[in-house]
């Protein structure tokens, strides 16, 4: 799970959960008062406590000193958005699912909006890959810049 924090003004910053050493997840749950289970739940669910703690013991490689009550983002600036293996995950059980092909790939397009997914480049390929479509959906264009 990849988590962007968008820093009102600032530039987005990606963190991928599944990045952190034992060490961290141990101070994960010690912080949120969770187990890494129910840490990686609300990942799900865009909790915000999960969001800001886990991004708060990654931004302490770099910086220390930091204390979890400086940072504390506004809940928009954060979300999760799913990485390589949660998008293979994702079209493995869709596959199981739905066995109407248009059905399938609506919902296979849906794994590709650069809302959900962190790399939409990446979620084609997988898409690609585990259907064996030379025809999968394409990640969507970037939107046109604005004169």
């Amino acid at each position: 799970m990849i988590i962007e924090y968008r820093p009102e003004g600032g530039t987005a910053e990606r963190y991928d959960a599944e990045r952190l050493r034992v060490s961290e997840v141990q101070i994960v749950e010690r912080t949120a008062d969770r187990k890494w289970a129910q840490i990686q739940q609300g990942l799900r669910e865009d909790d915000a406590t999960a969001m800001r703690t886990v991004v708060f013991v990654i931004k302490k490689r770099s910086s220390p000193a930091l204390r979890l009550a400086e940072f504390d983002p506004y809940k928009s600036e954060l979300r999760t958005l799913f990485d390589g293996q949660e998008v293979a995950s994702w079209v493995k059980r869709l596959m199981q699912k739905i066995s109407d092909p248009e059905q399938l790939a609506k919902a296979l397009e849906e794994l590709t909006d650069p809302d959900l997914v962190a790399d939409t480049d990446e979620a084609a390929h997988i898409i690609a890959d585990l259907t064996g479509a030379a025809d999968a959906p394409k990640a969507p264009a970037p939107p046109a810049a604005q004169a």
